[in-house]
């Protein structure tokens, strides 16, 4: 019972990230930054909201929404650069999060 407690209490916890990849506007975003990381492209890690948005078909106001819940779910970190801020990638949680479910899925056996 407490195996069963703990594996839910794990997939509580990614709950938010699931929900954060299943959208195809955050992962056009998340598309974008890493595109940028990859290429080495611009002097400063990651993409300010006017250059995702140049990038993509959203609005200023939805391109900050979306980075928001990204952001929540340990996807992305911002970089403040004077007034500019600047999101890249950091999964380190997420990924985090996803092995911590995959270790307690791993106790179970297969069917």
């Amino acid at each position: 019972m407490i195996a069963e407690n703990l594996l839910g209490d794990i997939f509580e916890e990614c709950i938010p990230l699931f929900i954060a990849l299943g959208d195809r506007t955050r992962l056009t975003i998340l598309q974008c930054l890493f595109e940028t990381q990859t290429t080495g492209e611009g002097r400063i890690p990651g993409l300010n909201v006017n250059e995702i948005t140049d990038r993509t078909s959203l609005s200023r106001p939805a391109v900050s929404h979306h980075l928001k819940i990204l952001k929540d779910t340990g996807l992305i970190d911002v970089l403040r650069k004077g007034v500019c801020n600047y999101y890249y990638l950091t999964n380190k949680s997420a990924i985090d999060k996803l092995g911590r479910l995959k270790e307690e899925l791993e106790k179970y056996p297969e069917s």
